[in-house]
C-alpha cells in the first residue's frame, strides 16, 4: 500500500485555500497549510482534524524565498516529502490603473507572481530528486483576457500562466506535472473585499455568467483536486477555467 500523499499549499487560511485543503484531505492527502496569517492556518487544521483527515500548520510568506525554504523545511521535517504543491496565495486591489500605485504594484506582483516562482524554486529540487510531482498554479482568467481594474494583476497571472508552460515543459523528463486552474469570479473573502469598493461588482457579475452564480471555493478545489490526482498524469502546461462560462478561451 502505498503512503498517502503529502500536498503544500499555500494560502490556505481562508477561502479558496482553505476549501483545497479540505479537499485534498478528504481525497486521503496529508496536508501543509501554510498561511501568512498562521491563525487562519491552524483554523483550516483544526477543520481537516474535526474531518478525520491529517494536516500540520506552516507560516509562510510566499513574497520572501527565505520564508518559504523555512516553511518547505518545516513540513519536510514532519512529514518527509512534498508529492503536490498548490499555489493558491494571491491578493488583489481593484482600481483604475491610473489612480493605482507603484507600492500596490510590488505588492500584487510579489504575491501573485514572484509568490509561485518562490515555492517551485525551493520544491521542485525534492520532486525532481524523487521524480514525481505535481504543481497546480492558482492563475485568473483576468491573466487570459484581461479585467478592468486589475491590470497590475492580470499581468502577474498571465505571467504565472507563462511561467507554469515553461515548467511543464523542463519538468515533464522529471515525471513532474504543472498545470493551472483559471477561476472566474468566485465567492471568497478577497471578492468581497473588493465587493465593498464597488457594492454593483457582484450583481453584474453574476448577470454576465452563463450559470448566474459566483463560483463556490468547492468548484475551484474540484478542479485542483483532479489536476492533483493519477487521473491527470498526462495532463500538463494546461490552463482550466472555472467560470461559469464567463470567458469562453
Amino acid at each position: 500500500m502505498m503512503s498517502k500523499q503529502i500536498a503544500f499549499v499555500t494560502g490556505a487560511g481562508r477561502g479558496i485555500g482553505r476549501q483545497i485543503a479540505l479537499t485534498l484531505a478528504a481525497k486521503d492527502m496529508v496536508v501543509a497549510v501554510s498561511d501568512l496569517n498562521i491563525g487562519n492556518a491552524e483554523e483550516t487544521v483544526s477543520l481537516i482534524n474535526e474531518s478525520g483527515g491529517k494536516a500540520i500548520s506552516v507560516y509562510c510568506d510566499v513574497t520572501q524565498l527565505a520564508s518559504v525554504e523555512e516553511a518547505v523545511q518545516a513540513a519536510t521535517s514532519q512529514l518527509g516529502s512534498i508529492d503536490i504543491l498548490i499555489n493558491n496565495a494571491g491578493w488583489d486591489k481593484v482600481e483604475p490603473f491610473l489612480k493605482s500605485e507603484p507600492d500596490t504594484w510590488d505588492r500584487i506582483i510579489n504575491i501573485n507572481l514572484m509568490g509561485q516562482i518562490h515555492t517551485c524554486k525551493a520544491i521542485l529540487p525534492l520532486m525532481i530528486e524523487q521524480g514525481y510531482g505535481k504543481i497546480v498554479n492558482i492563475a485568473s482568467d483576468s491573466g487570459r483576457v484581461g479585467s478592468s481594474g486589475e491590470a497590475v494583476y492580470s499581468a502577474a497571472k498571465g505571467g504565472v500562466i507563462a511561467f507554469t508552460k515553461t515548467l511543464a515543459r523542463e519538468m515533464a523528463r522529471h515525471k513532474i506535472n504543472v498545470n493551472c486552474v483559471s477561476p472566474g469570479p468566485a465567492d471568497t473573502p478577497l471578492f468581497k473585499e473588493i465587493g465593498e469598493y464597488n457594492a454593483g461588482i457582484a450583481e453584474a457579475l453574476i448577470k454576465a455568467i452563463p450559470f448566474r452564480r459566483l463560483a463556490q471555493p468547492e468548484d475551484i478545489a474540484n478542479a485542483v483536486a483532479f489536476l492533483a490526482s493519477e487521473e491527470a498524469n498526462y495532463i500538463t502546461g494546461q490552463t482550466l477555467s472555472v467560470n461559469g462560462g464567463l470567458q469562453m478561451v
